[in-house]
């Protein structure tokens, strides 16, 4: 298996909501329905899929109270976490944790979409940032 992620799809309660809350964040979806929304990222795919549909494509129950994860965005300047931090909080975002700066020499913070999806939103002065998002890290 290569080591690449295609796609991220993330179950929601409300579709409609979760869709007005990502469009407040100024992103576009590719493609949606009743049903699931695609987003085009920087190299892959991000999707919003209906809890009960996903549960029938899954074949198995989500437990919406189990959040074992967190997605990031990540950006070149502290002005930019504060700056997408406000965003996400306007959007209807629950703030989970301010941005501070971190031990390892960044700067993040974190915030929970509608469904309590976890978002970092962070500045790490070791990695390269392209112009369209993509991210890499430095050598070690």
């Amino acid at each position: 298996m290569k080591q690449s992620i295609a796609l991220v799809t993330l179950s929601v309660s409300d579709l409609e909501r979760s869709l007005r809350f990502y469009t407040a964040l100024g992103w576009e979806p590719g493609f949606h329905n009743a049903e699931v929304a695609f987003f085009q990222m920087n190299g892959f795919v991000f999707g919003l899929y209906a809890r009960s549909n996903f549960e029938d494509e899954l074949g198995a129950r989500c437990d919406p109270d189990v959040q074992n994860f967190s997605l990031a965005h990540n950006v070149s300047s502290e002005a930019e976490v504060d700056k997408i931090m406000e965003q996400a909080r306007r959007a209807g975002a629950s703030l989970l944790r301010e941005p501070v700066r971190r031990e390892w020499g960044g700067y993040s913070g974190y915030f929970a979409d509608p469904d309590g999806h976890a978002w970092e939103v962070a500045v790490n002065p070791a990695w390269v940032i392209s112009d369209d998002g993509r991210v890499t890290m430095s050598p070690a």
